[in-house]
């Protein structure tokens, strides 16, 4: 025996007036639902928002792909002369070494005499440093394309110029 299909809704709305459709005036334009799109969500269509697009409205900002990559790591000297104070930088004569592969500030004071390389620092670094008989210079820089900076012990850094 061969098994029944199941009518669908097409077969059994066929040949009625409206096909469930409601009142045949309905169908015009696109003034029964609302507006097309978007439109009306600020008026009648406000609850539907609320309920299933609550962030909709208002500004949500905007983030420029890459920006983030483009600054460099920042250091500032206070955190330096800590390490020094507390013994986690090598000494070679009568100044502490380090490296950093970033930009130094020079926020805080300095207390002992150090000897930093670094990719960038402030203009204050400087003076800051000679005060107590340090000296800054000049990471070494391997290659550098299209804007990144390919550092000698193969580290990379992105945004910064080679000098």
């Amino acid at each position: 025996m061969a098994t029944r299909r199941k009518k669908t809704k097409k077969s059994k709305l066929l040949g009625r007036r409206h096909f469930g459709g409601g009142n045949c005036k309905n169908r015009r334009g696109s003034g029964n639902r609302g507006g097309r799109g978007n439109a009306g969500r600020c008026k009648h269509k406000n609850s539907w928002v609320t309920v299933y697009a609550p962030g909709y409205f208002g500004k949500h900002g905007f983030i420029r792909p890459g920006k983030e990559n483009a600054r460099l790591p920042v250091m500032h000297l206070f955190d330096i002369d800590r390490k020094a104070l507390l013994g986690k930088l090598e000494k070679k004569g009568d100044k502490f070494l380090f490296s950093f592969d970033g930009k130094i500030l020079a926020t805080g004071k300095v207390g002992n005499p150090l000897s930093i390389t670094a990719l960038a620092w402030s203009k204050n670094v400087e003076k800051k440093l000679k005060e107590k008989g340090g000296e800054i210079s000049q990471l070494r820089v391997q290659k550098e394309t299209k804007g990144n900076v390919v550092m000698a012990d193969g580290a990379k850094v992105v945004g910064a110029k080679a000098g």
